[in-house]
């Protein structure tokens, strides 16, 4: 199974590039991230025509999550929204099973600017997710969390860190959440199968020509639970579609598991 995660950046404005990708890379299941858009009837019209079904759950101008499946079934909504917080409204999360494996597709908040408000948002977001994540963990089902973090885990996983040293992507306290997942239990799978890559980038901003010069950082990630790493094959970034017109300024990522 090709499990992908995509940070779209508006799927009304990048329906042709989401289109193109989905017929020519044919992933199992996509996650997709900062939807912007609260209805997505259109994208789900031609979506289907292509052979996939989706799970919504989106947002007017911001935020929104899916879930893409290819073939015929729509994949089993779990849970739609992070638990811990009953007055969070952002549509930031959502998980579903699909072929016997748990796909959750999260979009984390940016923290910016920092310090302040937003920065205390993703924090205390961070932290729900390790709580949820830890019941996830204990279930022993294999389980995918795909989507954009918004942290960059090491200094290797970004072009330079000098102009961004006060940026919430690298804070400590940001690097300090990830790593507390990973040391729950879950997996890298980008980094495990890439381990010595020093341009294992998924985001290059629109400013200073910065997907020109390969100035980059990796921030979309796929972690996998125990029983999900026994069957990992293979992963990897479609980094040619960051390249394309009226691109997105992330790239899909991605993650082949094994058959049991």
């Amino acid at each position: 199974m090709k499990i992908a995660t995509f940070n779209i950046n508006g799927i009304n404005a990048r329906l042709p590039a989401l289109l193109r990708w989905l017929k020519e890379q044919q992933p199992d299941v996509a996650c997709l991230q900062e939807l912007k858009s609260a209805t997505p009837e259109v994208a789900d019209e031609a979506l289907c025509e292509i052979g996939y079904r989706a799970l919504w759950h989106g947002q007017k101008a911001w935020n929104g999550v899916a879930i893409l499946v290819r073939g015929t079934q729509t994949p089993i909504e779990i849970r739609r929204g992070l638990p811990g917080d009953a007055d969070d409204a952002q549509s930031r999360y959502l998980e579903a099973a699909v072929g016997g494996i748990i796909v959750a597709s999260l979009y984390l908040p940016n923290g910016n600017p920092q310090p302040g408000p937003k920065f205390d948002y993703k924090l205390a977001w961070f932290d729900r997710l390790i709580t949820h994540a830890k019941g996830l963990l204990a279930s022993g089902h294999p389980v995918v969390l795909a989507g954009d973090f918004n942290v960059v885990p090491t200094d290797t996983d970004i072009y330079s860190t000098a102009s961004w040293k006060h940026d919430a992507l690298l804070q400590p306290e940001s690097r300090a959440a990830y790593s507390h997942l990973l040391a729950d239990g879950w997996t890298d799978a980008l980094r495990y199968c890439h381990p010595d890559d020093p341009a294992l980038f998924t985001y290059w901003d629109y400013v200073r020509k910065r997907w020109e010069r390969n100035a980059g950082m990796r921030i979309d990630h796929l972690l996998l639970s125990p029983a999900a790493a026994k069957r990992l094959d293979s992963a990897g970034v479609d980094r040619e579609v960051r390249g394309w017109p009226k691109a997105s300024d992330h790239a899909p990522t991605w993650v082949k598991l094994r058959d049991k």
